[in-house]
């Protein structure tokens, strides 16, 4: 799991977020509360850039909860790496934000699990699924 992810808040914009997302070579940031910092409320994916932001014409300007996913899937600190395998395998995602309670205390990639060899062999074979159907794009 990825501790202390890089983040944005709705006080962000959408460039504001490409730019971390290029400075940090990541392709999601968990957007949360500006006031506490660490409230989860959203995610924006390189995706939701693409799609809701520039292909719609908005400009570098616009907030990201305009192009956030809200509604997320998240673990909790007591999830397992098979569960957690489990969902991000049934949900088909990548990233799975790790929370306590809405405290955003992580992230846990498709990376994270490949590289570690720890999911269980039918988690892995349905991740193993999702990397190969978005990497026909």
């Amino acid at each position: 799991m990825t501790t202390q992810p890089v983040t944005v808040t709705l006080q962000d914009n959408i460039y504001e977020a490409a730019v971390k997302m290029r400075d940090n070579d990541t392709g999601f940031i968990p957007v949360v509360d500006f006031s506490d910092g660490n409230t989860l409320i959203g995610v924006v994916t390189d995706r939701d850039l693409v799609i809701r932001g520039y292909a719609e014409k908005h400009s570098g300007s616009t907030s990201v909860e305009r192009v956030m996913t809200t509604g997320i899937r998240c673990a909790s600190q007591s999830t397992s790496v098979d569960e957690a395998a489990e969902l991000m395998a049934s949900q088909q995602i990548r990233r799975l934000p790790v929370t306590d309670g809405k405290k955003l205390i992580g992230v846990v990639s498709l990376g994270d699990l490949a590289v570690r060899n720890i999911f269980a062999d039918n988690a892995g074979a349905a991740l193993s699924d999702i990397s190969e159907q978005h990497g026909l794009h």
